[in-house]
C-alpha cells in the first residue's frame, strides 16, 4: 500500500506519470485501433461466431455455448449494428480492464517508474489483443471480465468492503455465463475472502452469492436444455468434450473393455474407428486440437449422423448434439476411470507440455483462411455481400507466432522468480497484505493451469489472461527483489 494517504482515484488522476500514462494509452488504444481498422475492416469469424449470431437472430435462452455473449450481442445490437463498434468495444474493454490492473498493481505494490514503463508498454502496444478482440466470439469479453474479476481479488485483500463484495459476486455471475472456465473463479474469490480482514458475515455472504446465481444460472440452463433435448443437461458441448478428451488414448490400448449398456452403440463406431478408418494412420495428441470433435468421420460425429439421421435441427445444433451428449459423457468419463494411466500419459502429459506453448490455433489466420461471411454475419452486421476484405488472410501468423513461445518463458520466468521471492530477506521483511496478495496470484495461474490441462485440448487464446498476469507480477516481483538481483 501507498505509504501517502491518498486514495486510487487521486493517484490515477493527480500523480504526474499517471496522468501521462492515462494520455499515452488514450491517443495508442484509439490510434492502433484505426489502423488496425483499415487493415482489418470486418469482424474475424469462426464456427463458434456463427453459432453465437444465430442464438442472437433467434433469440435462444440456451446454446451449445454459454449464452452469456449470445445476449451481450443481442444487448449491443440496441446500441449499433456494426461490427466495427463491436469490436471497438470489446478491444477498449479489454484494455480498459489491463489497465485496472496496471494502476491497482502500481498503486498496492508500488512498483518502480522503471518496471511499471515496461509494463505498460507491453499492455497498452500489443496486437494480441486486437486480434483477439477482432473475433466475433466471447474470448474478448471474457479477458475483460477476467481481468476485473482478478483485480478485485487485490483489493478485496487490502480493502475490502460490501460493495466491492456485491460488486465482485456480479462479475463472476457475468464471467460464467459468458465462458464456463471461469468455473473455478468463486473458489479464488472464497481464498481471497479467507486471506481478508473482512469481517466473518461479509467472507461468508462473499463466498455464497456467487455460487448461488452460479447455481440458478445452471439450473435455468439445465431446463432450457431438457426442454429442446429432452435431458437435463448443464453444458450440451461438455458431453461432447470427455468423449474427446478420451479418445487421445485410444490408439494405445491393448484392449477395449465393454462399456455401460447405453454406450455399446456409440462403443462400436469408436472401436470401428480406431481398428479400421485410423489404423494406418499415425495417433493424434492435444497437440493437434480437438480433433475427434471436429473430423466428421471420427465416432462423435458419425455416430451422431446415424443416430439424428435427417432431420432438420432449427435448433443451432442444440437438437442434434444434445441428444448423444449424455451418451458421450457417460462413455468419456467411464473410459477415463477405467484406464486413469493412459488417459494421463497420453491427454494430460502432452496437455501440460501444450500449456507452456500453446498453438495458436484459429489465431493463425484470418476468417479461417476464406474471404466470405456465412448469411448469419451479413443478416447481422447488415453486409453489403458475402465479401471481407483484409491485408491478409494469413500474414498474423508472421506477426503472432512468438506470443506462445513468449507465454512459456514468462511461466518459466515467473515460477523462478516466485521461488526466489519466497527464500528472499524481501519476503520476510514484505507487510502481510503483500505476501497474502502474491500467495493469490500464484494460487490463480496454478488453478487456471491445472483446469486448462483438465477440461480441454489447450489454445492460445484461452491462455491471454494467464500471460496478462504472469507478465504484471514478474514486474511487481522484480520490483521487490531488485536489491538483491542488483538491477537498477
Amino acid at each position: 500500500m501507498p505509504s501517502s494517504p491518498q486514495t486510487f482515484r487521486q493517484y490515477i488522476m493527480k500523480e504526474a506519470d499517471n496522468r501521462r500514462y492515462l494520455k499515452i494509452a488514450a491517443a495508442g488504444l484509439i490510434l492502433q485501433l484505426v489502423i488496425f481498422k483499415i487493415l482489418y475492416p470486418f469482424g474475424d469469424y469462426f464456427s463458434d461466431s456463427y453459432s453465437y449470431l444465430y442464438a442472437a437472430i433467434t433469440k435462444m435462452k440456451v446454446n451449445l455455448w454459454p449464452i452469456g455473449y449470445t445476449y451481450f450481442l443481442r444487448l449491443f445490437h440496441h446500441i449499433s449494428h456494426s461490427d466495427t463498434a463491436l469490436v471497438a468495444f470489446q478491444y477498449l474493454l479489454a484494455q480498459c480492464s489491463a489497465l485496472y490492473l496496471f494502476f491497482t498493481a502500481g498503486y498496492l505494490f508500488q512498483m518502480s517508474e522503471q518496471v511499471r514503463k515496461v509494463v505498460f508498454y507491453v499492455l497498452v502496444f500489443n496486437p494480441l489483443i486486437l486480434y483477439i478482440c477482432n473475433y466475433i466470439s466471447s474470448d474478448g469479453l471474457f479477458l475483460a471480465l477476467s481481468l476485473i474479476w482478478f483485480t478485485q481479488l487485490l483489493w478485496l485483500i487490502y480493502r475490502p468492503t460490501l460493495w466491492l463484495i456485491l460488486a465482485h459476486t456480479v462479475i463472476i455471475a457475468i464471467a460464467f455465463t459468458v465462458r464456463y472456465n471461469a468455473m473455478y473463479y468463486p473458489l479464488i474469490t472464497a481464498l481471497a475472502l479467507v486471506l481478508s480482514s473482512q469481517k466473518i458475515y461479509y467472507k461468508i455472504l462473499g463466498i455464497i452469492l456467487p455460487l448461488v446465481l452460479i447455481y440458478s444460472f445452471v439450473n435455468f440452463t439445465s431446463e432450457e436444455s431438457r426442454k429442446i433435448t429432452g435431458t437435463r443437461q448443464f453444458s450440451v458441448f461438455g458431453g461432447w468434450q470427455m468423449a474427446n478428451n478420451a479418445l487421445y488414448m485410444f490408439p494405445h490400448l491393448k484392449e477395449f473393455p465393454e462399456p455401460p449398456a447405453d454406450c455399446k452403440a456409440f462403443h462400436q463406431e469408436v472401436v470401428y474407428f480406431f481398428t479400421r478408418v485410423a489404423a494406418h494412420t499415425m495417433p493424434v495428441s492435444p497437440i493437434d486440437g480437438a480433433v475427434y470433435l471436429k473430423h466428421p468421420n471420427a465416432p462423435l460425429k458419425h455416430y451422431m449422423a446415424k443416430q439424428y439421421g435427417t432431420k432438420t435441427d432449427s435448433t443451432g445444433g442444440i437438437q442434434s448434439w444434445g441428444s448423444v451428449s449424455p451418451i458421450y459423457a457417460e462413455y468419456g468419463s467411464y473410459m477415463i476411470r477405467q484406464h486413469p494411466f493412459y488417459f494421463a500419459r497420453y491427454f494430460l502429459l502432452p496437455n501440460t507440455f501444450n500449456y507452456f506453448i500453446p498453438p495458436l490455433e484459429k489465431l493463425t489466420e484470418y476468417n479461417l483462411g476464406t474471404d466470405e461471411a456465412a448469411p448469419v454475419a451479413i443478416f447481422w452486421f447488415n453486409y453489403s455481400s458475402k465479401k471481407l476484405s483484409a491485408v491478409s488472410l494469413n500474414g498474423q501468423k508472421g506477426l503472432l507466432f512468438f506470443f506462445p513461445i513468449l507465454f512459456g518463458l514468462l511461466n518459466l520466468l515467473f515460477i523462478w522468480i516466485i521461488i526466489r521471492w519466497l527464500i528472499s530477506k524481501a519476503y520476510k521483511e514484505a507487510n502481510i497484505s503483500t505476501k497474502k496478495a502474491l500467495w493469490l496470484v500464484l494460487a490463480t495461474l496454478l488453478v487456471n493451469a491445472g483446469f486448462s490441462i483438465l477440461a480441454s485440448p489447450i489454445v492460445f487464446r484461452y491462455q491471454v489472461f494467464a500471460m496478462i498476469i504472469c507478465l504484471v507480477f514478474i514486474g511487481v516481483l522484480l520490483d521487490k527483489l531488485k536489491q538483491e538481483l542488483q538491477l537498477t
